[in-house]
């Protein structure tokens, strides 16, 4: 993605993760969703996963050193 002026690495984060939900896919892959993030940032693009996971689809996602928030949120 281009890099979009006036959006925060958070925003950015979500909108890619949104851009790929217009399609309506039934298995989503995500790799390394919270890199670059702080942690408040990274507890709110995973609990926008979680939202994603509860509607349904299968999210695969891998993630480095989470918080114990952040991992204890995977099933």
């Amino acid at each position: 993605m281009p890099n979009i002026s006036g959006l925060s690495t958070e925003q950015r984060k979500r909108l890619t993760i949104a851009i790929e939900l217009v399609a309506n896919p039934s298995i989503i892959f995500m790799d390394e969703p919270t890199t670059g993030l702080d942690a408040r940032a990274a507890a709110v693009v995973m609990r926008a996963v979680k939202n994603v996971v509860g509607t349904g689809r299968t999210v695969a996602c891998t993630i480095h050193q989470p918080s114990i928030d952040i991992f204890e949120a995977f099933d």
